[in-house]
């Protein structure tokens, strides 16, 4: 049975996730938690939260409990002799309340709010490997795994029995008989890697707005990639006429002024599929983000490396367009022109603003692919 106080929190804790639900759209277009997030978990600002609370007024100052009042009247002080006087040194009530977040929980409600379906991996990713899980008590052991409560508890149980233990010198001593440690079973678990490829045009054309947006779109594909494979790995693309893999850093602060070459991505992603991430072991999504500018000799060449090196390996290829006052916008219909009917492994969506971040999530994980 649940205590008051797991209730209380439980509830809290509901309460909670009903406000990070209801303000989703708001976190993930305005990309606050980016700067927020630790190494396993997210700080959460909540607006209009207030943990439960007594309020203490003063004494003698009348209320629809002494003397006059009617149905519905405020108790406590007069709301007309709010706001005047000189400055206090009294907290204010209107802070925000800063809620920790797992990933994992995170990740969770992105999916309920979204509707995301699962992700089905490939069968040839599958690969068993045993591992140890501490799931049973033994009475032998080494003294490093020893578990304190259940020993106590042991303990405790045997002097009662026996008559020792004395309620006024509550001392608690286990022998060696009392003593429990946890132990492990070996359990054979599947587990699914991943890589998530991002390539992104850095001309001069795309401005740094655009790349906020970028960023804010993949912290989220993140979070949900890694919430459905045990290993996820992360690398990084950028291009103007021509492409080298980069570090995270790197892809989200570089600008050149060149031209746009986008085959030149597709090469290096085929490269890199090819020498680190063979398809029969890992699930591989390509996240490609540009304002759609390409040279146009170089679109013929594009496209066919997509089709001929790029799908036949990956899980997923995604194409974000966003948009920009200096882009053309024109890859994206040469990719519906070309890939119109693929819309299992092809997504293509346009990004007009931070608002549009939200409904693009969806576009590209609504497949579970």
């Amino acid at each position: 049975m649940l205590k008051k106080i797991d209730r209380d929190r439980k509830r809290f804790n509901d309460i909670v996730r009903g406000k990070i639900r209801e303000n989703l759209r708001k976190y993930v277009t305005h990309g606050e938690m980016i700067g927020r997030k630790g190494k396993d978990l997210v700080s959460i600002p909540l607006p209009q939260l207030d943990v439960p609370h007594f309020k203490y007024g003063k004494n003698g100052n009348g209320g629809v409990g002494q003397g006059d009042g009617e149905e519905g009247d405020p108790v406590g002080k007069d709301p007309a002799d709010g706001g005047t006087g000189e400055a206090g040194s009294e907290p204010g009530s209107g802070h925000l309340l800063e809620v920790e977040l797992s990933l994992i929980e995170l990740a969770d409600i992105l999916g309920e709010e979204l509707e995301l379906p699962n992700i089905q991996p490939k069968g040839d990713a599958n690969i068993v490997q045993e591992k140890h899980r501490y799931n049973s008590i033994r009475r032998v052991g080494p003294e490093s795994l020893k578990h304190f409560k259940r020993t106590y508890v042991a303990a405790l149980r045997r002097q009662i029995a026996t008559g020792t233990y004395d309620p006024h010198r509550p001392r608690v001593v286990p022998v060696r008989d009392d003593k429990r440690y946890r132990s492990w079973s070996t359990v054979d678990q599947p587990e699914s890697k991943a890589v998530i490829i991002y390539m992104m045009d850095v001309s001069g054309s795309m401005t740094d707005e655009q790349k906020k947006i970028v960023r804010t779109e993949a912290f989220w594909i993140d979070i949900w990639l890694q919430r459905q494979y045990d290993g996820v790995e992360r690398r990084y693309i950028i291009h103007d006429a021509v492409a080298k893999e980069v570090d995270e850093h790197t892809f989200y602060h570089t600008r050149e002024s060149g031209g746009t070459r986008i085959s030149s991505a597709y090469k290096v992603c085929h490269q890199l599929i090819d020498s680190s991430f063979p398809p029969s072991q890992w699930n591989i999504y390509c996240f490609q983000f540009s304002d759609g500018d390409n040279w146009g000799e170089d679109n013929e060449a594009s496209l066919g490396l997509l089709r001929d090196k790029i799908l036949p390996q990956c899980n997923l290829y995604c194409y974000g367009q966003v948009e920009s006052p200096y882009g053309s916008g024109e890859y994206i219909r040469s990719l519906r022109s070309a890939f119109g009917d693929d819309d299992q492994r092809v997504v293509l969506s346009e990004i007009q603003d931070e608002e549009a971040i939200y409904d693009s999530i969806k576009e590209f994980l609504g497949k579970g692919k």
